[in-house]
């Protein structure tokens, strides 16, 4: 019989052990939009480039509460983050504090649905525009700060919620903007506020009042850096916001506005 010969590279391949099938690669995501964006870590350190409104910073708190809910919602930026610590009190009995330090209103506005209307408050305390007249997030006008108060009450009525809307506490300098002298902005976006909340039938909580001195500043004795209130500060803003609550809760709530109808398929 004639001896069958074999190509030297088919009996390399016949003799080598067989090799392990590399895995298929893991396919492609379809979108970057994912069913959860936070991580354990988003809730204490702020990304700006993830997640500019930093809205993960309640989203685990806003999912502990009992039902999701709260009763009143405060939202704001330092000046309301930090009345947690001098009065926690005051945040008891389904008071809820989503108040982040340096926002300014377009941030908040992006936050609203999320910390306030998801949370089906009776009413929301809205105080916002210190660090709009700084530019935390850059150059702004009065007329972009007035919309985005305007856009969130506007949400909050279509929802049935009530607002309690604050001034925005006095300042005369700022010690991350010393170039600035804010306290006469301050008492123009003030003069606006007053006005909005009685044309929409509001209630403003009139902070700057007890809390300036005669030239528009912060009291020294209400809160030593000039923006900030302390304890003395936040206690002669309370009897403020106890009766501006107060007179929220009783009055009717703004009828719901009803969702518009999907468009029928063509």
């Amino acid at each position: 019989m004639p001896r069958l010969v074999l190509p030297a590279a088919l009996l390399a391949l016949t003799a080598a052990p067989a090799l392990a099938q590399a895995p298929a690669p893991a396919p492609a995501p379809e979108t970057n939009m994912l069913d959860e964006s936070c991580t354990p870590q988003a809730a204490t350190s702020y990304d700006p480039q993830r997640d500019w409104a930093w809205l993960c910073r309640y989203r685990a708190a806003n999912r502990a509460l009992p039902g999701q809910r709260a009763d009143i919602v405060f939202i704001g930026d330092s000046i309301t983050e930090g009345w947690s610590r001098f009065a926690p009190a005051l945040f008891t009995g389904g008071i809820v504090n989503r108040g982040i330090s340096g926002q300014t209103s377009p941030q908040l506005l992006l936050r609203f649905m999320a910390d306030v209307v998801a949370l089906q408050p009776r009413v929301v305390h809205l105080m916002i525009g210190t660090n709009d007249v700084a530019g935390n997030t850059g150059p702004t006008t009065p007329q972009a700060y007035q919309d985005n108060v305007r856009a969130m009450v506007t949400l909050a009525k279509a929802n049935g919620i009530k607002v309690v809307l604050g001034s925005i506490p006095p300042a005369d300098h700022m010690t991350w903007r010393p170039e600035l002298r804010p306290a006469a902005r301050i008492a123009e976006l003030n003069r606006w506020l007053k006005d909005f909340a009685a044309q929409q039938q509001l209630t403003f909580a009139d902070y700057h009042a007890v809390l300036s001195g005669p030239s528009g500043e912060l009291r020294p004795e209400f809160g030593r850096d000039g923006v900030h209130p302390e304890a003395a500060g936040y206690a002669v803003m309370e009897p403020v916001t106890r009766a501006a609550l107060a007179a929220a809760l009783s009055q009717p709530a703004p009828p719901p506005v009803p969702a518009a109808a999907a468009p029928s398929p063509r």
